[in-house]
């Protein structure tokens, strides 16, 4: 049977990772529809608890703005079909589909090992980005909570944080970003790449709806922490006509900050995109291939730093220079802008038999 719309689910299929030396093809021997009455069960999501030995990762990319980041949890309850860090789950022996939305891995001990970290006598403080790879306030996040205890040691150690998300769960934590924020410690950038609530179902299936998510920088900015609007990814002929209208729809929110990145396709995630492209839009996915190649000198994907973020060739000066002048014209600062403050960094104390009197 070929691959089916999931209600709820990104991804429609479950293939290996590229380290599996086995490969699993499915035949349709003509039973199923006499045997079956009804579709199979919709898959369940299954947080497994994983103990860290670190929690901190840096990176040197030349083109990410960040050098320290951390994610609470690996795999992504929203399954956002585009997501490039679908591939990280091979590392696991799982799958970049359905796997990497149901089969979640959570840091129980993140708290504790992040204090250890940052008690560390050689530690230099820098902005860590929380939700670089997935997202932190994904759905799981209500009950484990992990997001809001690594909020609460960074905020009793004053160190400086960005936040990316497209949940509007973080309204919850508003209570610890705004007295960091005003200590010029954090930075909250929510990602909305279309307006189309009917196609963001699809894209995003258990991420927020794109008006809650412009309502949570209202709230943020409200309470006066600093937000940003990421018009991420944009898809050529699928979302991109609506970047102008999520700029405006930011702006108007409160959003003081604004930047935008292209699709990426590494690995695995090129066939899984392909899929859900035959799935919703058959008619569009030639045309959409098309110039996501354009963008990629030829290729499905380009891992060049230079140009992997903002792609390359015609169409993607085009989206530049509308970026541009639209972000312009609404007094967006670009999302490179990051005034935090690291001069307040106090490193947390290790416990000691005579607690605090010296």
């Amino acid at each position: 049977m070929p691959p089916a719309r999931i209600k709820g689910r990104g991804a429609a299929s479950n293939p290996e990772g590229r380290f599996e030396s086995v490969r699993h093809h499915a035949e349709d021997d003509g039973w199923q529809d006499a045997l079956l009455d009804e579709a199979a069960p919709r898959p369940r999501t299954v947080v497994t608890e994983e103990r860290a030995r670190s929690v901190i990762t840096r990176n040197d990319s030349p083109d990410i703005v960040f050098e320290q980041a951390m994610n609470p949890y690996r795999g992504c309850e929203h399954g956002c079909i585009y997501c490039f860090a679908r591939p990280s789950h091979s590392y696991l022996n799982l799958s970049p589909g359905l796997d990497f939305e149901t089969k979640i891995r959570a840091k129980s001990n993140l708290a504790e090992v992040l204090r250890a970290e940052l008690s560390k006598p050689g530690y230099v403080p820098k902005p860590i980005n929380i939700g670089s790879n997935t997202d932190p306030y994904q759905p799981i996040e209500k009950k484990w909570r992990l997001t809001r205890a690594a909020l609460e040691v960074l905020a009793e150690c004053r160190h400086p944080c960005t936040i990316v998300t497209k949940n509007a769960l973080v309204e919850r934590d508003v209570d610890l970003l705004a007295p960091m924020a005003r200590a010029k410690l954090v930075r909250v950038f929510v990602s909305v790449n279309s307006l189309d609530n009917h196609l963001a179902s699809k894209l995003e299936p258990r991420a927020s709806a794109p008006h809650r998510r412009l309502q949570a920088i209202h709230v943020l900015t409200d309470a006066g922490v600093p937000a940003g609007v990421l018009v991420a990814p944009i898809i050529p002929a699928l979302n991109d006509r609506d970047m102008e209208a999520v700029l405006e729809r930011a702006a108007e929110a409160g959003a003081s900050m604004a930047g935008y990145t292209v699709l990426r396709l590494p690995w695995e995630l090129k066939a899984l995109f392909r899929e859900w492209l035959s799935i919703h839009v058959p008619q569009r996915a030639e045309h959409v291939m098309s110039l996501v190649q354009q963008m990629n000198g030829g290729r499905d994907y380009d891992s060049d730093f230079r140009t992997r973020m903002r792609g390359q060739g015609p169409f993607a000066e085009l989206l530049r220079r509308r970026f541009e002048v639209a972000a312009r014209r609404r007094g967006f600062a670009r999302a490179r802008t990051l005034q935090l403050d690291v001069s307040r960094f106090l490193a947390p104390r290790s416990a000691s038999p005579q607690g605090e009197l010296f």
